[in-house]
């Protein structure tokens, strides 16, 4: 008797649970739109949403035992309590800047392992085809930005501001968000979208293949139509784990070599059609003018995605050793504080950020933690690319543009990040 409400409990805690992950999904998604223009008025709050739902989830797994603590859990809370103190010892000592940042480490990183727990391939799956549906209405709206002007109601800012929320691109047009805050959203949406699309190319009997076409297309306008080079990169690196994955197993040789010829057949229908024409002169235009200040491709590549980590590293003079204090880094944590320490933490830069906060030492720890991580994962997924689960390597070409350095200060960048990484693990299981 005891056993059978022990087993009935943990199944509703598990069906709870799953309905909490799919909720943070979608909040994730469309939080961009609540602040933008349904629920201006609460832009602020709504920034926060998704904490208070993962520690729910953190709590209600940690009750029922469906949390498993690993290494990494415990060495990001350890590391982080450590962190927290010493802000107040000998960082700024600001409580709101220091609770925003530790949020980062102690609700968003275990959701990761939660999320990994508690779903299965089906449910990663279902999430894909979710995703793919999601994506033809996204992309409409994206080319409705990019046409539109700045001051129309689909590019409103945060809060409903009237200035627009599209970012500098090239030609007069700017970079369209799409239902995110920011243009770093919808090109991380996409990048989860790609490898999706690749995966499905591959099982095209577990989708509907008209609709693999469309969101196909919608892919490849995507590219030209966000001006973001980064979409580019993360769809190439996605295209190469592919191939990697494809010539592992001869029998999809043949799907290659069709599925080539059809996307340069379906990319040139859309350049024939003059579709593509304006988007993709302002595309090559930014492209061609930002490589050549980054000094070419190499430059480009080593900048975005390295974001100088060696520097970081090496340039730490101006920091204290225990750091300026956790959270002062993050976009919300500067607008809290003011004067020049501000300007001197904040970054683009993950690591130079992770430094800035907590010290060389403590800031070492983290940024280790994170490579080993990306390290494990990796050889895991190259473990079931083998086996035959092809799902694994395909997600993992995104994850590793955000686990090792990716910018976990910013909100929608962690949440793509947690949930990714998350769906990455839970893909591991056949």
């Amino acid at each position: 008797m005891t056993d059978s409400v022990y087993t009935n409990s943990r199944q509703s805690a598990e069906r709870l649970i799953k309905i909490g992950i799919w909720t943070y999904l979608f909040l994730l998604l469309f939080e961009g739109a609540l602040r933008k223009w349904f629920l201006p008025f609460l832009s602020g709050p709504l920034a926060l949403i998704r904490d208070p739902l993962a520690l729910l989830i953190i709590l209600i797994a940690l009750k029922n035992g469906l949390l498993r603590l690993n290494i990494y859990t415990l060495s990001t809370v350890f590391i982080t309590i450590i962190a927290f103190g010493t802000t107040f010892l000998v960082g700024h000592g600001n409580i709101g800047v220091s609770i925003y940042g530790v949020r980062i480490l102690l609700i968003q990183f275990p959701l990761i392992f939660v999320i990994g727990n508690i779903f299965n391939k089906v449910d990663v799956l279902k999430v894909g085809k979710i995703l793919i549906w999601i994506s033809l209405p996204m992309t409409i709206l994206m080319i409705l930005q990019f046409y539109s002007p700045q001051s129309a109601w689909v590019n409103r800012g945060l809060g409903g501001a009237l200035e627009g929320a599209g970012f500098s691109g090239a030609l007069g047009f700017y970079r369209p968000p799409g239902t995110f805050s920011f243009i770093s959203g919808l090109t991380q949406f996409y990048g989860v979208v790609a490898c999706y699309i690749m995966y499905f190319w591959f099982k095209q009997e577990s989708i509907n293949r008209f609709l693999l076409i469309l969101a196909t297309l919608g892919l490849l306008a995507a590219i030209p139509f966000s001006i973001s080079r980064t979409l580019l990169y993360q769809t190439i690196i996605t295209v190469l784990f592919m191939l990697f994955a494809a010539f592992h197993n001869s029998k999809y040789i043949p799907k290659i070599i069709f599925g080539f010829a059809g996307f340069v057949a379906l990319f040139m229908i859309l350049i024939n059609t003059g579709f593509l024409a304006t988007p993709l002169e302002a595309f090559t235009s930014r492209f061609e003018g930002a490589t050549k200040y980054e000094g070419g491709v190499s430059g480009t590549i080593i900048d975005r995605y390295l974001g100088g980590m060696v520097n970081a590293v090496t340039s730490t003079t101006e920091n204290p050793f225990f750091g300026h204090g956790i959270g002062i880094g993050t976009n919300a944590g500067g607008k809290l504080l003011t004067g020049d320490k501000v300007m001197l933490i904040y970054a683009e830069d993950e690591w130079a950020r992770l430094i800035g906060e907590s010290g060389l030492l403590l800031g070492l720890i983290m940024i280790f933690i994170r490579i080993v991580l990306s390290l494990q994962l990796t050889l895991i997924s190259y473990k079931k690319l083998r086996m035959g689960n092809m799902l694994p390597w395909l997600l993992l070409s995104f994850c590793l543009t955000l686990i090792p350095n990716g910018q976990w200060g910013q909100i929608t960048t962690l949440g793509f990040a947690t949930f990714s990484t998350g769906i990455l693990i839970a893909s591991f299981k056949n």
